[in-house]
C-alpha cells in the first residue's frame, strides 16, 4: 500500500474502522504526507464497524 500511495496509483480507499482500542499501530498514511480524500459513502453495521469508502483527490503537482 505505501509503495502505492507513494507512486499515487490508489485512486479510492475502502476501509472498516471497528470499535475498538488496540494500542499503537502502523499508521495508514506516512508521518506529515497530505491526501485529499472525499467521503463518498458509509455504511454502520449492526455490530458497529463502520465502512467507509474514500475517493482521493490528486495531489495538485500530480493531476493532469
Amino acid at each position: 500500500m505505501r509503495q502505492l500511495y507513494a507512486a499515487g496509483l490508489i485512486d479510492q480507499y475502502a476501509l472498516l474502522i471497528h470499535p475498538i482500542v488496540l494500542g499503537s499501530g502502523t499508521r495508514l498514511f506516512p508521518e506529515g504526507a497530505r491526501t485529499d480524500l472525499k467521503l463518498e459513502r458509509s455504511i454502520a453495521t449492526t455490530t458497529g464497524v463502520i465502512i467507509a469508502e474514500y475517493s482521493v483527490t490528486p495531489p495538485k503537482d500530480r493531476a493532469s
